[in-house]
This record gives C-alpha cells, structure tokens and sequence, in this order.
C-alpha cells in the first residue's frame, strides 16, 4: 500500500506539471487531456495513504474529492450550462470538506471577535470579485456563481474554526489549502468572466490551477496529518 501510495503521489504531481505547463502555454486542448485524472490520483494517494496506516478513510473527504474531480470533468466543455453544473459539483464538495472539518471543531469557546471579520473579509471579497464580473456575466449566472463563492469562503471560515481548535500542523496546512481554493475559484471567475483580465490574472488558467491543484493536495495532506 506504502508504494502505492507514493505512485499516486508521483503521477499527481506529474500531471499535474504536465497540465501546469499547457496552462502556462494556454494551450487548451492539451489541458483537457490530462484534466480528468488529476484528482483522481490524489484521491488514490489518499487512499493508499490511510489505509497502508491502517486507519478509516474519511468518507466526507472521499466524497470532496470526488465531487472535486467531477466538478473538474464538466468544466471541460465549453459553455455557462457546464461551467453551472460543474459549479453545483464543486460546491458540493465545499460542503462535504465542511463536515471534515467540523468533526475536528470544539465550537465552545471559538473567538468569535476573530471569526465574525474574517468571514465577512471572505464575503466581501467574494461580493468584490462578483460585482466585478456582473457587468459581463450572463445574469441568470450572477446568483448562483455569488452562491458558489459564498459556500467556498464559509468553507475556510470551518478550516480557520478546526485550526483554531487544533493547533496542529495538519490543521495549519489544511487551512493554508483552503485559502488556496478560494484564490483559485476567485481567479477562475475573473479569467473568465472579467473583461480586463488581460493584465491582472498572471498567466490566467496557470494560476488558477496552480491555487487549486495546491489547494486540494494541502487540504488532503493536512487531514492525513490529524488522523
């Protein structure tokens, strides 16, 4: 299990530079290819991972990862109807990344002096970076892509509670994670839909990927750690 695990490591990573490289190109085609199986080889190295150290998998994770990797498949087509259900995939997966952290969470006690602004810090990002983007998005698409957002920073709100509860490494990298994930989605919506992208967003699609792809592993890496 012990090299299976590692294999998984080694291919995710490996694809994952592969795709980093024809994102960095902008090469779309090229990314399709090798955009399926990225999280499908975290996912494995999760597995592997917990189960060469005899613990119990944590279905909530396996199930973030796979609505991750779902979200990741349906925004492979181009068009709002995917970018929608592939939104609705991922959203999902925030939600099931919540109830990982919860169950790391002692909520007697929380600061709620630090939380209260640092969700609405997160909020108001996420209303910043649609009220961006509205002027150029279809608007049947403006609610439910603010929706999204919304679910993602409530997401690092609940990393940012299990760190505060756990000050463990695993916890401080999980969190770092998240962060990541909301950069990345952030990023995404300004790619996509900002139309002067042009100059902000370095190397556009890299980045986002980049976030992302290092979002998730951090996220994974850190709820190994705590188990």
């Amino acid at each position: 299990m012990v090299i299976l695990q590692y294999v998984s490591l080694i291919f995710f990573f490996a694809f994952s530079a592969v795709h980093l490289y024809h994102s960095w190109k902008d090469d779309g085609e090229n990314r399709k290819k090798t955009k399926p199986f990225l999280l499908l080889f975290l996912l494995a190295f999760y597995i592997f991972g917990t189960l060469a150290g005899d613990e119990r998998l944590n279905r909530e994770l396996v199930l973030a990862l796979l609505t991750s990797w779902l979200g990741d498949v349906l925004l492979i087509p181009k068009g709002h109807v995917w970018f929608t259900v592939g939104g609705i995939s991922f959203g999902a997966s925030h939600i099931f990344f919540i109830l990982v952290y919860t169950s790391h969470i002692v909520f007697q006690g929380l600061p709620l002096w630090l939380l209260i602004p640092v969700a609405l810090l997160y909020y108001g990002i996420a209303f910043a970076v649609i009220r961006a983007v509205s002027p150029t998005t279809p608007k049947i698409m403006v609610g439910p892509m603010y929706l999204y957002l919304l679910a993602n920073a409530t997401m690092n709100v609940f990393a940012l509670m299990q760190l505060l509860t756990n000050h463990s490494a695993g916890a401080l990298i999980a969190f770092f994670g998240a962060v990541l994930f909301f950069i990345s989605d952030c990023t995404l919506f300004l790619v996509r839909y900002y139309k002067k992208n042009e100059n902000l967003i370095f190397h556009k699609h890299f980045t986002v990927m980049l976030t992302y792809l290092l979002g998730e592993f951090l996220i994974v890496l850190g709820v190994m750690l705590q188990a």
